[in-house]
């Protein structure tokens, strides 16, 4: 079974991550395609993350999930939080009976470093200093962050943020895994938020479960 990552967080709340090696049948046996997805391997993305719901929680009930206008799949009478994420062959998703949650799965990639002034404020840049870093920790640090925002967005839930603005994490000491602090302000809302992460060379991980 390709679990790649799985943690029960509380008693409420749990967490894996899939390595997709499976075909499309695998997972149509159990879960389908509720969403209008041409893109074969996004399609293959699409049900991975679905089948990890019921994976998590055998009474998720996922044939009544919908999508609101900002896009974020969610179940009417909230009888369970939940998100998903993924990218390349890795789907995520993190499930609740009791805190709203968000995750994020990313690849570590450059690409990320041309977008960073798009996502991040002028003072993380400066606090995480970013253009001193050697290459391969700039990519790592500016994915883990971009994958913060990411899960704070879906936490969110409701579209409409700016993510330099909006949301700022602070500045720590990078492992393997850990916690990242971050601020989330939108008009009179405010949160300090704690986001916990997993991060190799390879790919980011970051989730966060707050009322």
């Amino acid at each position: 079974m390709p679990i790649y990552y799985q943690q029960n967080i509380n008693d409420f709340t749990q967490l894996a991550v899939w390595k997709i090696e499976e075909s499309e049948s695998f997972f149509t046996q159990l879960v389908t395609v509720q969403q209008q997805v041409t893109h074969p391997h996004k399609r293959l993305q699409h049900l991975a993350g679905r089948f990890l719901l019921p994976y998590l929680y055998p009474n998720f009930p996922s044939d009544l999930i919908q999508i609101a206008d900002t896009r974020k799949p969610y179940l009417p009478n909230e009888a369970y939080h939940f998100s998903i994420s993924h990218c390349g062959d890795y789907a995520a998703a993190i499930v609740s009976s009791t805190q709203r949650v968000g995750v994020d799965v990313e690849l570590v990639t450059h690409r990320v470093n041309k977008i960073r002034h798009k996502f991040l404020h002028p003072s993380e840049l400066s606090n995480w200093d970013i253009e001193a870093m050697e290459e391969q920790e700039k990519f790592r640090t500016l994915t883990l962050l971009w994958s913060a925002k990411e899960a704070m967005f879906k936490w969110w839930g409701r579209g409409d943020i700016d993510f330099s603005e909006c949301m700022q994490v602070e500045k720590n000491t990078l492992k393997s895994s850990g916690i990242l602090n971050a601020r989330f302000q939108k008009d009179k809302f405010t949160a300090s938020l704690e986001l916990h992460y997993r991060l190799t060379n390879e790919l980011s991980l970051v989730w966060v479960n707050n009322d």
